[in-house]
């Protein structure tokens, strides 16, 4: 080390606080039963990300002046960090990983054999190629890899995303429960970490800043990894819906469909909404389409295609509707009654899808329809609720 001193300053201890928490987080994550398959990949996601961040962690310590022989070492892969964190998306969603994952993640196996081949080098020829200009080409070209690759990844957990909550809308009345909320944060941790790499590596190419200047990005990735971690380990034990579909009709039910006249949906979609709400089905927390179409004695084909032609709104919209019709009885007799305890008793599965399902439903937020109720406001003073069960503002 020569007169080499290592100085651990506070740069050092902040990349080294987070990366000694997303390597706890990512030993919690190894060990959990269920989503093992997604849980799993979000582990090696924050190794990675510790690895991205390990080279400005030793090297503000001073770690690479006193051993240049490290110079190479193969830490930081950030052309894994988008495929890991889309294959944590889709084995959430779908149960498994993408389709022909090896080739996802072909870039970050290139970028590691580059580095290791590297760092074996005798001293002399790899501090002489690392001078190179071919070397900093090579290091400008795996920086644009992790762009595109950002770029790329989160517009295809976009489409996945949007996706599974139309799915989850088609078929589910609880589709609140199945934290669609916390894959948008996926989406937007790469959204934000995309915006991130992008502005540092143009300001260096346009600025040519230093070594220092890069502390805040390697910051940046080590918080974004602490949270996902985080938000990943409280979510891990979640169940989410799995290949969610439109529902279609079988050949059977198109051709049989095709040889009468356009059924009048209309009426089907108030036939099987009053039946509904007459045997209250709504009131079960976890009301499915299949189950309600097995109550109505029809097929799921059948059923949502009532609901979504007759009617206008998805399946959660129409049973959620439904609940807060309910609701909204009791607070005309009973405007005193607790809200947030009214929608639980009706099934809903949160208070912000209960009160995104009562505006949707009546145009008012629940608290305002119930201050109205208390002033004794006469009932058409009230948003009307139009009878076929459509939204308020259609």
């Amino acid at each position: 080390m020569g007169d080499i001193q290592l100085y651990f300053g506070w740069r050092t201890a902040l990349l080294l606080m987070l990366s000694v928490q997303m390597l706890a987080l990512a030993c919690v994550l190894s060990t959990t039963d269920v989503n093992r398959k997604a849980n799993r990949l979000l582990a090696v996601f924050l190794l990675v990300a510790t690895g991205v961040v390990t080279p400005y962690t030793i090297g503000f310590a001073g770690f690479y002046d006193a051993w240049k022989g490290l110079t190479y070492a193969p830490l930081a892969l950030p052309l894994f960090l988008a495929p890991l964190l889309y294959g944590y998306t889709h084995a959430l969603i779908e149960g498994t990983a993408p389709a022909r994952w090896r080739w996802h993640l072909a870039p970050g196996f290139t970028q590691l054999a580059y580095l290791t081949l590297a760092f074996l080098l005798p001293f002399d020829t790899k501090m002489a190629w690392a001078d190179s200009v071919a070397a900093s080409w090579i290091s400008r070209a795996f920086s644009i890899g992790v762009l595109l690759g950002l770029i790329a990844y989160s517009a295809a957990a976009l489409k996945l995303l949007q996706r599974f909550r139309t799915g989850l809308a088609d078929l589910r009345s609880d589709d609140e429960r199945y934290a669609a909320r916390w894959l948008g944060r996926i989406l937007a941790a790469m959204l934000v970490t995309t915006a991130l790499w992008a502005g540092w590596q143009g300001w260096q190419t346009l600025s040519g800043f230093n070594y220092f200047e890069f502390f805040g990005l390697h910051m940046a990735i080590g918080m974004i990894g602490v949270l996902l971690g985080v938000e990943g380990w409280r979510h891990a034990s979640l169940q989410f819906g799995r290949k969610l579909v439109p529902v279609q009709q079988t050949d059977a039910e198109e051709a049989r469909t095709a040889s009468v006249a356009e059924p009048d949906w209309h009426a089907i979609a108030a036939d099987y909404a009053g039946r509904t709400r007459d045997a209250e089905w709504w009131r079960e927390p976890d009301l499915s389409l299949p189950r309600l179409a097995r109550y109505l004695g029809t097929n799921t084909g059948r059923l949502s295609r009532a609901i979504n032609t007759g009617l206008g709104v998805n399946f959660s919209a129409f049973v959620n509707g439904l609940r807060a019709e309910a609701v909204a009885r009791v607070l005309t007799g009973h405007p005193g009654a607790d809200l947030l305890d009214l929608a639980f008793e009706m099934g809903f599965a949160s208070k912000a899808s209960f009160n995104r399902a009562f505006l949707a439903r009546y145009g008012m937020a629940p608290s305002r329809y119930r201050q109205e109720a208390r002033a004794h406001v006469s009932d058409h003073d009230f948003v009307p609720a139009a009878p076929d069960l459509r939204r308020a503002d259609t």
